[in-house]
Order: C-alpha cells, then sequence, then structure tokens
C-alpha cells in the first residue's frame, strides 16, 4: 500500500466507507483549481480528499459559525500532489499570491516546509497545546519549542484480525494482545496449518510496514535531528528489517502488487489479518458479508528491541496557516474553536467520515464509546484513541520520501539473500547523496 495515496477509519454509511478510503493522501484530484484573489477577510481552506478531509472542514465551519457568523470561510478541495506543486511554487518563490490562508499537509512533509520556508507559516503555540493532542502528532509541529500546526487525524496502527480463523486456529482475544512480530509471525504458520489462509498480504515493495515497527521503537530514517540519513547504523531499523525478511520468507504472505491486489485479498477472506493504519478499516468495511467476523488488537512490538512498544503509527496529517496571505488572527481563531479544541466536532467525525481524532478529550464523545457491529461489538474507536496516545514521538525529518525511495531496491536485494549491513551501507550512501 503506498500510504500517501490512502489512509483512515470506521464509518457507518456508505458515503464514510467512500471517504475513509482516502483519508490522508488521496492522490486523485476531487476538484477544480484553488487560486484565489482575496480582497477581504473571508478565509481559504485547501485540502485534499472531498468526502474525508473536505466534510471535516465543511462540519468544522457549521461549528465555528454558530459563534462567529461573520466569517466567511471557504474550502477548495485538489489533489494532494497539487496542493504539494501549489505551495512549493509560491512559497519558492516569495509570493503568497493565490494561497490558502489554511492548508491541510501531510505530517511525513511538514519538517521539510518548516525547515525551508521558517518565515511562511504562523506561530499557533498559543491555540495549540501539545498537551491536548497525542503526543506523537504535536512533535511533528514544532520548530525550536514553538507550534505551527493543529493536529488532524491519527494514522494509530492497528492489527485487523478475523475472529473466524483466529478461533479455528485456537486463538482467542486475550492471546493477540501486546505481542511481538515474533508470536505474530508465529500464530501466522499455525493460522496458515489450520485454515489455509496467509496471515497477511503484502506488496514488497511497500515500505510502510518498516515505517510501523521503527515508529514503536522511536526511530525514523534519519536522526532525531531529522536531518541526518541514519541507515547503515541504524539498530532498529536493522531489527525491523530482519523481522520483515523472516515474515516474507515464513510462507505467511501473500505477496501482491498494487493497493487494488491488496484490497481484493482482504475482501475476498485470502488473509487473517491487516496490520496497518486505522484508515485501512473502509476496506476491512468493504466486504460487508464479513461484518462480525473482524476485530482490532494493538499493532506487535519489536521484540528483540526493549524501547518497542505496541502502538505506532502511519499517515496522518495537521493544519496551517500561511502568514503572508492575511488574516492570520481570523485563521487561528477558526482552528482554535474548531479542530484544536472542539470535542464535539471530533466525536462528529468518528461517526460522519471515520477520523480517528488525536485530540485527547475526543474520547469522551458518544461515539468513541460505542460499540461496533462490525467489529464484534468492539469500542473500537475507544481502543484506537488510547493506542493513538502511546505512539512514540519521532521526527520524520525533512526527507522520508526521498529516503524510502532509494531504501526500495536495497530491501528487495536482502529480501534476495543480500546482507543487511551491506545493503544498508549502500543505502546510506545514495540517500546521503539524494537529500543534498
Amino acid at each position: 500500500m503506498k500510504v500517501w495515496v490512502k489512509r483512515a477509519l470506521l464509518g457507518i454509511s456508505a458515503v464514510a466507507l467512500a471517504a475513509i478510503l482516502g483519508a490522508c493522501g488521496n492522490s486523485k484530484s476531487t476538484s477544480s483549481s484553488g487560486t484565489s484573489s482575496k480582497k477581504d477577510d473571508s478565509l481559504l481552506v485547501w485540502c485534499w480528499d472531498e468526502t474525508y478531509n473536505t466534510k471535516a472542514v465543511k462540519d468544522a465551519i457549521k461549528v465555528y459559525k454558530k459563534e462567529n457568523g461573520d466569517q466567511k470561510v471557504k474550502v477548495v478541495t485538489m489533489s494532494q500532489d497539487d496542493i504539494v506543486q501549489k505551495l512549493n511554487t509560491g512559497l519558492s518563490s516569495g509570493s503568497t499570491k493565490g494561497l490558502p490562508n489554511i492548508v491541510l499537509i501531510e505530517d511525513y512533509r511538514i519538517q521539510s516546509y518548516l525547515k525551508s520556508y521558517p518565515d511562511a507559516f504562523a506561530d499557533l503555540t498559543s491555540i495549540s497545546k501539545k498537551s491536548k493532542f497525542s503526543a506523537y502528532k504535536s512533535a511533528v509541529n514544532q520548530v525550536s519549542g514553538k507550534t505551527y500546526g493543529v493536529p488532524f487525524d491519527s494514522g494509530v496502527a492497528a492489527m485487523f484480525y478475523r475472529t473466524d480463523y483466529l478461533e479455528q486456529a485456537g486463538y482467542k482475544a486475550s492471546d493477540l494482545q501486546n505481542i511481538t512480530w515474533e508470536k505474530y509471525i508465529e500464530i501466522g504458520k499455525k493460522v496458515k496449518e489450520k485454515t489455509g489462509h496467509t496471515m497477511l498480504s503484502q506488496d514488497p515493495s511497500d515500505l510502510g510496514t518498516l515505517r510501523i515497527m521503527m515508529q514503536s521503537a522511536g526511530s525514523w530514517y534519519t536522526k532525531s535531528d531529522g536531518k541526518t540519513v541514519n541507515l547503515e547504523n541504524n539498530k532498529v531499523l536493522k531489527q525491523a528489517i530482519t523481522v520483515y525478511k523472516d515474515m516474507m520468507d515464513s510462507g505467511i504472505v501473500t505477496k501482491v502488487s498494487g493497493w487494488d491486489a491488496g484490497v481484493a485479498a482482504v475482501q475476498k477472506g485470502t488473509v487473517a489479518s491487516a496490520p496497518t493504519g486505522a484508515w485501512y478499516s473502509s476496506t476491512i468495511q468493504g466486504a460487508k458479508d464479513q461484518s462480525g467476523k473482524w476485530a482490532i488488537a494493538p499493532i506487535p512490538r519489536l521484540g528483540a528491541n526493549s524501547k518497542s512498544v505496541n502502538a505506532s503509527s502511519i499517515g496522518g496529517a495537521g493544519w496551517y496557516v500561511l502568514k503572508g496571505v492575511g488574516n492570520v488572527s481570523g485563521a487561528k481563531d477558526f482552528l482554535s474553536k474548531t479542530f484544536a479544541s472542539s470535542a464535539d466536532l471530533m466525536n462528529d467525525l468518528a461517526k460522519d467520515i471515520g477520523a480517528v481524532s488525536t485530540l485527547k478529550t475526543a474520547k469522551q464523545g458518544s461515539n468513541y464509546k460505542a460499540e461496533y457491529p462490525f467489529y464484534s461489538n468492539q469500542k473500537v474507536f475507544e481502543d484506537l484513541l488510547s493506542w493513538s496516545n502511546e505512539v512514540p514521538e519521532v521526527n520524520y525529518g525533512l526527507s522520508t520520501y526521498q529516503i524510502e525511495d532509494v531504501m526500495k531496491d536495497p530491501v528487495q536485494s536482502i529480501l534476495k539473500g543480500e546482507s543487511i549491513d551491506s545493503a544498508l551501507k549502500q543505502a546510506q550512501s545514495q540517500a546521503e547523496t539524494a537529500v543534498q
């Protein structure tokens, strides 16, 4: 799965199910151009995915206008690729003409923007309190002790699993709590033996699973400064690749090519589990005949690493204010009274689009406490939010996607038998050149 293409969680309606599939990164354009020549104090918001992020903004506008009816807020939808291109073009030229007051930016990308254009974004420290959100989400928005973004949705990871297949293999829910990846592989072998089903599907060219493993131990492709490439001597990365290769060699994986093949493996009942982001729930719920046959457990941890925990993330985004566009105070006020504080809004979004909030007070909402029949009457939102609060903080740095592009070939070489040390030494050199 390509994480910048598809994201999100648990919708109740058909609209929500369609929405969640593109939660944090659908690269398909869903609306027209976002150019605006604002001459007043109206606010313009840019985001991607009409049925997920745009719906969230529209709901936020309704909440905001109850107390601030005079403030005009417009949301324009375009592909994430278009947003990235337009921001880069405008900010690099020094011109903010046509740019929005508020823009949604993916967590993996934001540090690059904040470091490359340090004067472009408004300081939101006063409205985006770190204590109010899952710590790992606030961490990606910070530079030199200041906070520049309001966290939005969570990419908290979970192990979705087929209760019927696991039961046939002799496992119950308690057997899947707080397990290691090594134990996960062991369980997968027994599931394959007893049921004939593989444990998961995996596109070998997609390294999202490695990201999940690394963040569970508080590590990334770069050192804590977010700049220094850290591949050759990265102990956590080596541990993750070791487990990843063991998993790929174990016979518990259905190897697929591309997103659609992975979807088919789940919806046709080929696989017994899907360890991935919360946003994947929409894909699972697309198989309506499987309702009541799924549940979720915490993501496995790295058994060889004492710092690894049963919590991680993959994906997510936040809201940012551009200083040079105008009406910064209005933009900050809008975010302050909506995404930065409104538990009621986030509770509604859980039902409307399946968003898992990183606002800690969201757990008090009725939709977070509800039991969901599709997931064997489990309180899935409550569990996901709880795990979100345990995700280790990681500096995604400036070059996650550039480094990962370099990593793809070395990982394939490792799967074919090359030593991890040799492959990562080569990757280190290539990545250093790529991010210069």
